[in-house]
């Protein structure tokens, strides 16, 4: 039965068609199937899969943030900047600032969102164009090539020369198998992680059950801060430069990738792999029209059509459900 229960849903959907674009990009192209684009596609896709893992912890409990790519330049900066003040620091000092920055700049929306009653979509779009902004001013838009050799220098997991040149897995890849594994264990072995659920399915209903809301949000949104930071600190450490503007448009791709992976805009709904899946699925897709000379403006046609495709479906799903409910207490009414 949990087989049969997996071939109807979504992650297996998915699987499927990644595994069909696989196969015709393995034909239509002479590089895609290739060792050094496969592990070039699994470093460059790390950050992003970092933040689907944060995302997704927000998206679960209810919410939706903007402002988490912004946040990880502006995590970027921070980091730099004091580990030059306090005299080049080190991964562990990098990670512990770049989780202490993310989860400051969650913390924001989060006391925005609960103690102040507003929208989650008003409010990270107003974060995001206010940490954009303050980013922008007060950097000047300059960029930081002069980063301590820690950050810079290379990590390489595993390595091997081909006919066109070396294939490499890379430090990201091992913190992307991290933070993943983490999230895993906070929404699925953790009690935080059933309330999160709870929260996002009903939150009044989550409220008389004696959940914390308040926490539940600092979580959510600290969580996904924190994966933010992280991802900065990683795509900083991959580009070997920091730019203030490197990462902004990303959310899209990966909001985008969560809600392809199942991950339900009302909240209450989502998986790892299902997120992990779709993010695959638009990676693989943006490297094969890349490989096959198609103007990346197709790639940002194919995103907002995923967003428009999810919102549409689950506002759908949201109501059906609740015409299901005033059916049901009808019924129960007339009895």
């Amino acid at each position: 039965m949990r087989n049969l229960r997996w071939t109807g849903s979504t992650e297996s959907w998915l699987a499927v068609v990644i595994l069909l674009i696989c196969l015709y990009l393995s034909f239509a192209t002479d590089t895609f199937l290739t060792l050094v684009n496969l592990t070039d596609l699994m470093n460059s896709s790390a950050v992003n899969i970092v933040f689907a893992a944060g995302l997704l912890v927000v998206l679960i409990a209810g919410g939706i943030d903007i402002s988490f790519a912004v946040g990880a330049s502006v995590v970027q900066y921070l980091v730099a900047i004091t580990v030059f003040k306090v005299g080049g620091g080190n991964w562990a000092v990098g990670i512990v600032l770049a989780m202490f920055f993310g989860f400051c700049l969650g913390a924001i929306n989060a006391t925005l969102i609960h103690r102040f009653r507003i929208v989650s979509i008003i409010v990270t779009i107003s974060t995001f164009n206010l940490f954009f902004g303050l980013l922008m001013f007060l950097t000047g838009g300059r960029s930081i090539y002069n980063m301590p050799d820690w950050w810079t220098n290379r990590v390489v997991l595993f390595e091997r020369e081909t006919d066109l040149g070396w294939a490499e897995v890379t430090l990201p890849v091992a913190v992307m198998v991290a933070v993943v594994l983490a999230t895993w264990l906070l929404l699925r072995r953790l009690s935080y992680g059933r309330q999160l659920f709870a929260m996002g399915d009903n939150t009044e209903a989550a409220r008389r059950l004696g959940i914390d809301i308040g926490a539940m949000h600092y979580l959510a949104y600290g969580w996904l801060g924190m994966c933010a930071g992280i991802a900065g600190l990683m795509q900083a450490h991959y580009a070997q430069e920091i730019v203030p503007n490197a990462l902004y448009g990303r959310e899209l791709e990966v909001l985008a990738a969560v809600v392809l992976g199942g991950a339900r805009l009302g909240g209450g709904r989502g998986t790892l792999l299902g997120a992990v899946l779709g993010l695959a699925l638009i990676s693989i897709t943006q490297n094969g029209l890349n490989l096959m000379g198609i103007s990346p403006y197709a790639f940002r046609m194919i995103v907002g059509a995923i967003i428009l495709i999810a919102i549409s479906l689950s506002n759908e799903t949201i109501g059906l459900l609740r015409e299901q409910f005033r059916s049901h207490r009808t019924e129960r009414s007339a009895k």
